[in-house]
Formats: C-alpha cells, structure tokens, sequence
C-alpha cells in the first residue's frame, strides 16, 4: 500500500445553492399581506489550504471526490436558507494546483495559503425579493444555481534548500541520517530510497533543510529505474550537491562516470517554468550551485579514488568534499558549505524588491452588451446559439414549470437587447434558439414574447401571454399533421381512380370536380327537368 503520494488528480463540486421560496405572508385581519418568501442560501466552496501538518496527499489518492455542502431552500416568513459549510482541503505546503491540461491554477507556499477549487452555487431569490411597484406579488422564485465542478491535479514540490542527488547505493540516506535527526531506510540494495526523504541540518547559525531524492541512472528521463519524476522536489532547491560513490565494486563505473551520466538526465529534465508565474526566477538544475561530495573515503579503496578524482573535478570548477556517512569524516566542512550557500539565497532573495502584483482593471466597454448570438445550422435549418454568463446564468435560475417565472425570463432577455439582436442576425418566429452550450436549453423563438406583462392583470403564477399558446402545437407536430393531410389525399385518389379503372364508374376526378361547381350553381337541375 502506498504510503506517499505526491500527485493526485482530484474531482471538486462546490455546493448548490438553495431554491428561492414562494410564499405569501397570511396574518389575522391582513387578508393582503404581500409576499414574504425568503432567498435561498449559497452552496458551500471547497478550498484547498495549506497545513504545515500534512505532508503527503495519499487522503486525496483514497478519496479523489469532495463536495462542500449545499445550500439550505428559503421559508416563509421571509427566512433565508442555510448557507452550505465550505470545505477545506489541507495540502502540504509547496503543493502546485494545475488543471487537467497543464495549466498551472495556483502555487501554494506558506502556511495558510489558499486556493478555491471549486466556488458554491448562487441561491436562488425568493418571492420576497422579487417584488416591485409593477410585480407587487410574484407568484414564483428563482432557482438555485449548481456550484462549480472541475477536476484538478495536485503537484507536491517539496520546500528544501539543498538537494542530494546520485546513483542509488550511493550514500544519499546514509548521508541524510549522518546529518540531520531524519531516519530513512537504508539497506545495501539498490532503489532503496522510493519516496523523498526531508532532513533538517544545523551549521552554526544557519538551519536549512535538504532532500534526497530516489536515486538516478542512465535513461531515467526515459523512465528507466524509477525516472526523474522525483525531480520535481528538487525544483525549489537552492543548490545540488552530487554525492558519487568512490567504494563502488562495479567495474564499469567510477565517480567521474557517475558525474557526468546523472549531470546528462538533469539536463534532460525540464524544470517547470510556469508555477512561478511570469517573473522567469526559475532556474534550470544544471544551472544552480553544485558541491560535490566523494562518499565512502573510509574504505581503503575509496580513499584512494577520491584523491585520484578530486584535481580532475577541481579543475572543472566544482568545490570537492571527501566524505563518509559512515564514520562522519568531512560532514562539517560540507555542511557549513551548504550553510555558505543557503545563506547567500537567503540573502540574495532579502534584498530584492517585494514582487508587488500590480491591480488589473478591466473595465467593461461602453457597447458591450453582455452576450453575443452565434449563427449554427443543424439539419439543414437555422439555430441561433445565445452565449453569455447573464442569459445562461438567468436559464439556470428558471423554474419551466411556472408560466410567470418563464414570462419574467422573457423580460429580462429582452431588456439585455437578446431580442432586438435576434431580429438584427436574421431571426424568424418559430426558428430554434438555444441559451448555453451543448447541454443548453432549446425553444421555438416566439417574437411576440414582449416585456411589460407586470402590467398585465393575472393570477400568481400565470402569465397572460401564454394564455393563446398553452396548447399551440410545435413546428414537429406541424409538420406530422401536414403529412398525414397528404398521405390521406393521396390515399384517397388513388381509392377513387381504382374504382374508374374496375368499371365502377366513368367519370375520372377531375371531371366530378367541374361538375360539382355547375350542379350547385343549379344549371344541373333546368337539364334534369
């Protein structure tokens, strides 16, 4: 069973918001008392927080789905439902949030850092609300709008100032639990090290952490071994440290082998540019300090390959160290070197100005209208697809059961001008209009749907412009109706034409046709007598 993960993919909903109430207040000796349905309350946000306690995200491997709460219905008496409770995710700290494509939603360092995954659902208004001097007494309400729901994926960047990187059996654990009060399995096989490991070291007056990794071999970036993915908590590192294996029994390698197989896969590996925003401080791993560290010299013959090394790696520009994890020869000198460049970070990032976000307005232009109409075809006919956050927010919070509800939709598009740009892009009565996207709602678009039914006397819940309609057959069931007058014509032509044909009589259609006109006239009846 896994025990540490450091990436999931989670499925966020937020809640629901609650449905408006419809309600009309009744009170002894007030036989009018208005309306007085309360708003429905906003569903729950799910927001992901950061928690120094947390050190994994193996509860979301488990358990990928959350949903915060929903939100209560509103009641009478002018009484708003319940809110729905938000719901916070703790995730450790340094925890990337990206979407399902690679785009990078939020970098979260620090304690008590925050991203809302998924917002709640708008409540619906009540009745209560909706009044006004022209719609004194509504006799519907606003449904509650579904919250947001996306599917996420979790990164894990481990927060470390130095980094141990190497072959696996090189020393890196063994030099972690030399140096720091972390205690990580160690064994004499390779692969020992499956998940990153995190120690904290004291060089004086400094305290930084470091990080072993899993280790590398050839064509990890091919996914060989346990690939390079691990590198990804080393991205935040402020140097590497190269610990090579001078005691190595292998016959094909050596410390200047090793060095330059594992500085080839982190060339190869391509350090994620975009959590840290647009500022391009991200430094590639080739590129930032490096120290090495020559392990094992307590082995007679890894103290003779360290002193045989050590100039070759000189004269490249590295700072050498001759180290044993085990009998702790040389850990001081690196660790006070590791402090040297810690502190130099630190500073380094002290002096630099504060990375102020500067505000972007983005004020709405003077002819925007809010939506836009796009032209389709389907099946050979036109669809006019209405797109915009008010009109399909407005459709979401309809209740189709309720003619005045649906009357009152109708206003509000024709005052947002849907309409009128309707008529402008072609629109014919009886067309299909659809408000949203593909899971939109479809209608036969009835031009004669005006505004202003507020004016109109009409019981609570009826709207008087639906009153001629209720039973108007749709363009489908016009056009069966008209089949089926054709099919009978044509049914009942060929009946009488097979009667010609068989002798019955011999006047063929056409002729009866002619003389019905001249028989009703009454020229038919002076050639009778």
């Amino acid at each position: 069973m896994a025990s540490f993960v450091d990436r999931v993919v989670l499925h966020v909903s937020g809640g629901t918001g609650g449905h408006g109430c419809v309600s009309v207040h009744r009170e002894k000796f007030k036989p009018l008392g208005g309306p007085d349905g309360g708003n429905g309350g906003d569903g729950g946000d799910v927001i992901l927080r950061v928690d120094h306690q947390t050190t994994t995200l193996l509860d979301y491997h488990h358990a990928p789905h959350r949903h915060a709460t929903n939100g209560g219905p509103g009641m009478g008496d002018w009484r708003g439902g319940k809110s729905g409770e938000t719901l916070i995710l703790p995730v450790p700290d340094g925890t990337v949030v990206k979407s399902k494509d690679g785009t990078v939603l939020a970098d979260l360092v620090g304690e008590g850092a925050e991203y809302v995954a998924a917002a709640g659902g708008q409540g619906g208004l009540g009745n209560a609300s909706l009044s006004s001097q022209k719609r004194r007494a509504p006799g519907f309400a606003l449904l509650g709008i579904e919250g947001e729901s996306s599917d996420i994926v979790l990164e894990l960047k481990s927060i470390a100032d130095i980094a141990l990187v190497g072959f696996p059996s090189a020393g890196k654990s063994s030099l972690i639990a030399a140096m720091s009060a972390a205690r990580p399995k160690i064994a004499d096989y390779p692969f020992t090290t499956l998940i990153p490991n995190l120690g904290v070291v004291q060089a004086g007056d400094v305290r930084f952490t470091i990080a072993d990794v899993p280790g590398l071999i050839e064509g990890a970036s091919e996914g060989k071994g346990l690939g390079h993915h691990f590198l990804r908590h080393v991205e935040r590192c402020a140097a590497l440290v190269h610990v090579l294996d001078c005691g190595t029994l292998e016959a094909d390698r050596d410390p200047l082998s090793d060095l330059a197989i594992i500085e080839a896969e982190l060339e190869k590996y391509a350090v994620d540019m975009s959590y840290a925003g647009t500022d391009g401080d991200v430094v590639p791993l080739n590129h930032r300090p490096r120290l090495v560290a020559l392990n094992k010299v307590d082995l007679p013959d890894g103290k003779d390959m360290a002193e045989f090394v050590r100039p070759e790696l000189e004269s490249r520009g590295y700072r050498v160290f001759e180290i044993s994890a085990t009998s702790h020869e040389g850990l001081r000198q690196l660790g006070f070197a590791m402090a040297e460049i810690v502190q130099a970070a630190r500073d380094t990032l002290a002096a630099a100005p504060p990375k102020v976000q500067p505000p972007v307005l983005r004020p709405r232009a003077v002819n925007e209208a809010g939506f836009k109409i796009r032209r389709e075809e389907k099946n050979l006919e036109p669809l006019f697809r209405v797109l915009g956050d008010k009109p399909v927010r407005w459709v979401k919070q309809t209740d189709f059961t309720n003619e005045e509800a649906i009357g009152y939709l109708a206003d509000r598009l024709a005052k947002l001008g849907v309409e009128n740009e309707l008529f402008k892009q072609g629109a014919k009565p009886g067309d299909t209009v659809v408000i949203g996207e593909d899971d939109g709602v479809v209608f036969d678009w009835e031009p004669t749907m005006m505004a202003g039914a507020e004016l109109l006397a009409a019981p609570r819940g009826t709207d008087v412009r639906f009153a001629d309609i209720g039973d108007r057959p749709t363009r489908g069931q016009k056009r069966e109706e008209q089949q089926e007058r054709k099919d009978a014509k044509a049914a009942a032509r060929a009946e009488l034409e097979a009667e010609r044909k068989a002798g019955i009589w011999t006047e063929s259609v056409s002729s009866r046709r002619v003389a019905k006109p001249l028989k009703e006239s009454g020229l038919g009846a002076e050639d009778d007598q």
